[in-house]
């Protein structure tokens, strides 16, 4: 059975504008390097890549 605490809500940034757009689950355990992922952003108006914030 999986443990309780493994996984935390992350917050990705678009890399052209700088703002936070979208919030995704990460097992934190398993995936120990930032998420990294191209995404709409609605600032932008486009696809742009959005990454894991600080």
């Amino acid at each position: 059975m999986a443990k309780v605490g493994n996984r935390q809500k992350k917050t990705l940034v678009c890399t052209v504008c700088k703002s936070e757009n979208y919030r995704e689950e990460k097992n934190v355990r398993n995936t120990t390097e930032r998420l990294e992922k191209n995404k709409y952003c609605a600032k932008c108006g486009k696809h742009t890549p959005h990454k894991e914030k600080k």
